[in-house]
């Protein structure tokens, strides 16, 4: 997720792999991996069921929903309830990394500690599992990892975060959705310690050094957004990419300037194909099955 501004489970989670058909664009569906379509502070309630109307008519027909705090998570699993083929994340961005790390888990994580032992409440009974909790509909945690780029980052905070979000994502068999910006040099120790982790890096920004150790000394696929359709950004081969907007962030040619929607991966599935020189068809089969591989949805 950009800075916020205002935009000119052990359990066996249900999985069924849909087949891919054709959408009124031509091609077979897409899906909008990343986005924030839950943030009231960006849409309405009237303007969020436009663009899922939007999206559908776009061939967008499945969108996740990013957490970025405990709140923000609760949120987008709200507003994932109340909507067919949206998901959602728990996440704690690393923006909300602060201090001494005293935040606890809250609400529906009543009273748990963020190492996932349950913390006796003042009338001596236990807080729920955050395994519990996580095993009733989230497809990931995240956007979660490390992010450098403002001055008076906490590194120190960041990182303890980044690995306690690892380790509830390995605890509950769930793969991760990673920020990373400016930190990549954090980035590859820290995961090095988590080696089952499976996972996307959302918009990725750095050099082709790093692209280049991602795809090969990890298995994680790389998030295409619309910053890809106005830089010079190293494309990631087709195998690895998920197409996502991170809407209302970072709205693709030929909607710079405007807020960003689900409907606008269309476009980033129409410029990947023209960069690809293939037919957009096989851009929205390809990312379309990447998503199910990572996410099961």
């Amino acid at each position: 997720m950009a800075e916020k501004r205002k935009p000119s489970s052990s359990d066996t989670l249900k999985t069924v792999r849909p087949s891919l058909r054709s959408s009124k664009e031509g091609f077979s569906f897409l899906i909008d991996s990343h986005c924030h379509l839950h943030d009231k502070e960006f849409f309405s309630t009237e303007e969020a069921e436009k663009c899922i109307a939007r999206a559908r008519e776009a061939g967008v027909e499945k969108i996740i929903c990013i957490g970025t705090s405990h709140d923000d998570s609760m949120a987008a699993r709200e507003f994932a309830s109340q909507h067919e083929n949206i998901y959602w994340t728990y996440g704690i961005h690393p923006e909300n990394a602060k201090g001494q790390m005293e935040t606890r888990f809250e609400g529906d994580f009543g009273g748990c500690c963020r190492d996932g032992a349950p913390e006796p409440r003042e009338d001596g009974s236990e807080g729920r599992d955050p395994r519990e909790v996580m095993s009733q509909l989230p497809i990931a945690i995240g956007e979660v990892g490390l992010d450098y780029h403002y001055e008076g980052y906490n590194r120190e905070a960041q990182i303890k975060l980044f690995e306690q979000m690892l380790q509830l994502a390995i605890d509950n068999d769930l793969p991760v959705s990673f920020h990373i910006r400016e930190a990549f040099q954090d980035f590859f120790p820290v995961i090095e310690n988590f080696p089952t982790v499976r996972g996307v890096v959302h918009s990725f920004t750095d050099s082709k050094k790093v692209l280049k150790r991602i795809l090969n000394e990890t298995n994680f696929y790389v998030g295409v957004n619309g910053l890809a359709t106005y830089t010079t950004l190293a494309t990631p081969p087709l195998e690895r990419i998920l197409l996502e907007t991170d809407a209302p962030f970072l709205a693709p040619i030929p909607h710079r300037g405007k807020s960003n929607e689900p409907a606008y991966i269309a476009d980033i599935a129409k410029w990947l194909a023209a960069k690809l020189e293939i037919p957009v068809d096989e851009v929205a089969k390809a990312t379309t099955s990447n998503v199910h591989n990572l996410f099961g949805i």
